[in-house]
């Protein structure tokens, strides 16, 4: 399968184990490799170690091998799923997850923030503009075209050619 293949449909694995990880790893709206995880953990009864991460994350991302107790967590999640009694937000499916960051303002507090660092751009940007033309006693415009006073001024009878 190609990447523009894998771009158009994300579900859809060459291999057929693999497929079924996919399969529950979408159900329960997590990584594959939280799926081995959360499969070593109930097989073995306990986490599993570093170096069985790396070997394992070899062997099934490269060699598409997926052990047979991975393969049997798979098909219990996609059994719970067609009997209706899966339930993808139980904290034991997440416990992998990384922990979400500080929550976003929203509403009001959000907007008026938003509004806040525009305003604070806007005008910083003028000020700074005001303080250029004003560098050196120059009384030039602050705002676009930025005329001079020089630039603005009359040409006399003597300055003609």
């Amino acid at each position: 399968m190609n990447l523009f293949e894998t771009l158009i449909r994300p579900d859809k694995e060459e291999h057929p184990e693999r497929a079924e990880i996919g399969r529950a790893a979408n159900l329960l709206q997590i990584g594959e490799f939280q799926v081995l995880q959360l499969a070593w953990a109930e097989w073995h009864g306990s986490e599993m170690p570093p170096a069985v991460t790396d070997q394992l994350f070899g062997s099934y991302m490269l060699r598409n091998r997926v052990p047979h107790w991975a393969r049997s967590y798979a098909r219990r999640i996609i059994a719970q799923d067609a009997a209706g009694t899966l339930d993808e937000s139980d904290p034991r499916y997440h416990r992998y997850d990384p922990p979400a960051g500080r929550p976003l303002p929203t509403g009001l507090r959000r907007f008026a923030l938003a509004t806040a660092v525009v305003m604070g751009c806007v005008f910083g940007g003028i000020y700074t503009a005001h303080l250029e033309t004003w560098r050196g006693g120059s009384t030039g415009s602050v705002l676009p075209p930025y005329f001079s006073d020089e630039a603005l001024k009359r040409p006399t009878s003597d300055e003609t050619p």
